[in-house]
Parts: structure tokens; sequence; C-alpha cells
């Protein structure tokens, strides 16, 4: 099998999952270069996953060697980042979200259009055990034909654990783009594409108090809405109740629950790979646990990567592609901007809903 040579823009937090999976897991990829502003972080994930190169970004791209730029750098650099690796004929697989702005996000996937080159991002944690079981069954028919659904993220923000959660209640943050492209981009998988969001946001307060390390007692001023709620409605005619906060001290909501014609599903935590998921059919005194059919329920971030690798050896549409990533984007968006403008939003763009993974599959492979 051949190895798509890989380099890695951004040795952050989220980097040392991706060189973990893209270094010993999946057969089909190979790190061979890793950048960072800071020399020891870079130099620490080179050390650790043996990586050849450290170099800077501008060497990343202009390598005849790379084939496939892995961008893991902070939302505000993803589409200047992104760009720059297309138009050095780069394919390129970036962290959510694809951009800031849909606008940016619609150029990124024209420019790839354009290039003949691949463009792709995450999350791919739909590619995982518990939501590619969800996938069957759903296509299998265990639920009948999908009508509705609901998706919850409800907590308290990231100021008492994150160690710089700043960002997090800046333009770019705030529950629903951080938390958000998790649940819809599950709910596209499992649905298909949206159509129309009606939504409404609220800021309960303005300023936050960091109660972590290393910024413990530095207060934050809250740029953006922190509580966003809406509906939406899919192609298929399906509509979802949906609340992403960072308002909620606690809650019992399931996170994500699909109501259809002949039962209901239980769907695990779009932010893992795993279970568990619970399937009540139409007349059941109770809800069951469903065993995983699918590979892959550990932490398989880079998933996206290697299917993207996939492609670029053989052909095809990466199933975490850029349209996938874009209208997950302006869906984002579009909760902010019905509020705002008291509105219905109408998506402006769409996509395919992806293809399921095979069951049986060996871990490290996707075929």
């Amino acid at each position: 099998m051949r190895k798509v040579n890989i380099g890695i823009i951004g040795c952050g937090n989220i980097s040392s999952i991706y060189l973990e999976n893209l270094t010993r897991t999946f057969a089909n990829t190979q790190v061979i270069a890793v950048s960072d502003f800071s020399e020891e972080r870079m130099a620490a994930a080179a050390e650790t996953y043996n990586i050849p190169n450290q170099w800077t970004a501008e060497q990343i791209l202009s390598s005849e060697e790379v084939e496939l730029v892995v961008n893991l750098t902070t939302p505000g650099d993803h589409y200047r980042i992104c760009r720059l690796a297309l138009e050095s004929g780069k394919h390129v697989y970036v962290e959510k979200p694809l951009s800031l702005s849909p606008s940016e996000g619609q150029q990124l996937v024209e420019l790839a259009r354009e290039k003949g080159l691949l463009l792709g991002g995450a999350p791919d944690t739909f590619l995982g055990a518990g939501l590619q079981t969800c996938r069957k069954l759903i296509d299998d028919g265990y639920i009948g034909q999908p009508v509705a659904a609901t998706a919850f993220m409800l907590g308290h923000g990231h100021e008492s654990w994150h160690p710089n959660p700043a960002f997090y209640y800046q333009a770019g943050g705030g529950p629903m783009f951080d938390m958000g492209p998790y649940y819809l981009t599950a709910l596209v998988s499992l649905l298909g594409p949206v159509q129309t969001v009606a939504g409404m946001t609220s800021k309960s307060f303005e300023q936050r108090t960091i109660t972590s390390q290393p910024h413990f007692g530095k207060k934050i001023d809250v740029e953006i809405p922190t509580h966003v709620a809406g509906t939406l409605r899919f192609h298929s005619g399906a509509v979802a109740t949906m609340i992403t906060s960072f308002d909620v001290w606690s809650s019992t909501l399931p996170p994500i629950e699909i109501y259809g014609t002949q039962g209901t599903l239980r769907v695990p935590d779009p932010n893992t790979f795993g279970g568990p998921i619970e399937l009540r059919p139409a007349g059941a005194s109770e809800f069951k646990e469903i065993p995983l059919v699918h590979q892959y329920a550990e932490n398989s971030r880079g998933i996206g990567v290697s299917d993207m690798a996939d492609c670029i050896v053989n052909g095809g549409v990466p199933r975490a592609n850029g349209e996938l990533a874009q209208h997950v984007l302006e869906i984002m968006h579009a909760f902010h901007t019905s509020s705002d403008k008291g509105v219905y939003a109408e998506l402006q763009s769409s996509c395919e809903q992806p293809r399921p993974l095979k069951t049986g599959l060996v871990k490290g492979y996707l075929d």
C-alpha cells in the first residue's frame, strides 16, 4: 500500500492524537514534516513521533515531497494556510472549522475544485464506530423514516479547565463554533443536508473568570453569544431541534436522538468515536443497547485524513470533504444570522450525504 506524504502545520494540543494515528495507526499515511511557531513544541512532536523534518510552514508548502497538508493551526489561520496550500498544489485537510466565514470557506471549496485538489476538514468523528453503527441502523430501516431529531451540548464553558480559554469567548468561538461542528456533522451524516435554519442566541455573562492555570483569576470579556438555540429543516423533510450553550451548569439531556416512523435511536456523544447506542422500536417498552458493528471505537482522529489519502491514491471523494465542512460552517453561521435578523436563514450550500464505511474493517485500513 502506498503511503501518502503528509506535512503537519501546527503542533498544539490537538496535534498529538493526529500524529499518533497518522504515524502509528493508519497504513496509508506518512508524516514527513511538522511545523510550529514554537520550536520547542515542534521539536517535541518530531522526537515523540519520529518525524524526520522540522520545517517552517513555507518549507512544507514549497516541498515537492509533501502531497497533503494537515492544517492544525488556530481557526483564525485556517483560511490563510489552506489557501496557500491549495495554491501550492497541495491537498488539504484542516481542523474545524473550515474557515471563520462561509464566504471564505466557499472560496476554498472553489479553489480546490479549480485546481483539481482534495479539500477536507474535521470533525471526522462521524466515521467512528458509534456514528457509523447508527448510520447502518437508520439505513437498514430500524427506526423507519427519520422525521425529527434533537441535539444538545450544554455546559458551562472552558475557563475552569482550559489553559488558555479566552479564544472561546471571542469571534469564531462560542458553543456553536466550538462544539457545533461535531453535532451538525453527525446530523448531516445521518440525515443528509440542511435546507433552512431558525435560530435565537443570547449571552448570559459579560465577563468570565479563569479558574484554571496558568491564568487563574484573569477576567475574560465575552464578545459572542454563549447560548445558541434553534431548529433545522433537512432536505429530507426531517426537523431537528438543537441547543449549544456555555451558560448551563448541568443537564441530563441526551447528546443526539433521532426519531423515526418506527422507533427512536439514541446516538452517542458526537465528539467521541464509540458508543453507547440505544434503540427503542415502536411498541417496545424500553431502550436496549446496540453493540457496535464498525471499527474505530477508540479516539481515531485522523481517520478523515487517511480516507483522503486513499482518495489521493485511488480516486474518489473523501467522506470528510470540503463541501461537507463548508455546509456545516454555513449552518453554524445561519443560527446567528437568523437570530440577528429575526428571519429564517435559507442555506446556500449543500453537500452529498457522506458514504458509510464498510463493516468488518481491519484497524489501520478503510477498505
